[in-house]
């Protein structure tokens, strides 16, 4: 079990770190769904179920879909440079 809680501690950090530093917008909302996930299963392991159907909830679920409809509002989401990984100004 130890080994399971040092990994899930490691991929917290990485989470962390990695949404610091993506320029991009969309796939800082996916490792910050990422960070939530593993933080809700670090709660269960801690044994405070209601913290972590919190964060579950909250963290990856309300939160990522509000920051989704934001960047489709601002157009941070193309359709068009979603497969290609293209700018639609160059």
């Amino acid at each position: 079990m130890k080994i399971f809680e040092t990994v899930l501690l490691i991929g917290l950090i990485l989470c962390a770190i990695a949404c610091n530093f993506t320029k991009k917008l969309l796939p800082a909302v996916v490792v910050f769904m990422s960070y939530s996930t593993i933080m809700s299963i670090i709660w269960m392991i801690l044994q405070s179920p209601d913290l972590a159907i919190t964060e579950a909830a909250v963290g990856a679920g309300i939160t990522s879909i509000l920051f989704f409809v934001t960047l489709k509002k601002i157009n941070g989401i193309d359709e068009e440079d979603e497969g290609r990984g293209e700018r639609k100004d160059e």
